[in-house]
């Protein structure tokens, strides 16, 4: 592929979409064409599919197939309308989760077989896997916070489905994503995010300056 794939990973609360969009406005003050998008979601299905996820205002009960099958199906719906093409024509691709947080929930937060979960995440991407991976670890708690304090500043009524869940969920997810970053090294970056902001952001431009540098001939 001629673009740069990078996703942004980490539990509930972790400051991904705020260094997202830091990172991608640095990009662009570099001339790269910068694509950020989300999952579940980053298309009209997948954003419907979404909607499902988060709110399930059907009031039925989602039995955990159904779940790991509904993120596949907007993976591979994303995948194929938005990353694909990007790459393709050599843009730079950020994503607000990936196939990692299927492990991560799906797999050591909900107990599913990590085997057929790696399956089911093979056949969603079409061998479209990130070049780099940011994983922003924090203590369950002070994510949680700061999703409460969030909520009451944009003045939002109660928090998702997921985010919902018990904090023992929410620490095997965390659990989880260390170990899926000490599996995968040469991709995964982790960083500590209860640091300062304006930190996190610099030890993530050193962390991705040398790729960009060799693909897009960034300062």
């Amino acid at each position: 592929m001629k673009g740069l794939f990078i996703s942004f990973e980490g539990p509930e609360g972790s400051g991904k979409t705020t260094q997202i969009t830091r990172l991608a406005s640095k990009l662009r003050a570099q001339g790269i064409e910068v694509v950020t998008t989300r999952e579940p979601g980053g298309t009209k299905t997948g954003e419907l599919i979404r909607e499902i996820l988060q709110h399930n205002l059907s009031g039925e009960n989602i039995y955990e197939e159904t779940e790991i099958l509904l993120f596949a199906a907007s993976r591979a719906q994303h995948v194929r309308s938005v990353i694909q093409p990007a790459l393709e024509r050599g843009a730079c691709v950020i994503s607000d989760r990936f196939l990692d947080s299927t492990i991560a929930y799906q797999g050591f937060g909900r107990g599913m077989k990590i085997p057929s979960l790696e399956w089911i995440n093979k056949y969603a991407v079409a061998n479209i896997i990130p070049e780099m991976t940011f994983l922003l670890d924090l203590a369950v708690e002070e994510g949680m916070d700061r999703i409460h304090k969030r909520n009451r500043m944009i003045k939002m009524d109660g928090i998702d489905r997921m985010e919902s869940e018990s904090l023992s969920f929410h620490k095997a997810v965390r659990a989880g994503y260390l170990k899926i970053a000490r599996k995968n090294r040469a991709r995964f970056r982790l960083i500590h995010a209860s640091q300062e902001v304006d930190k996190i952001e610099d030890l993530i431009w050193k962390q991705i300056k040398g790729v960009c540098k060799k693909k897009y001939d960034v300062k």
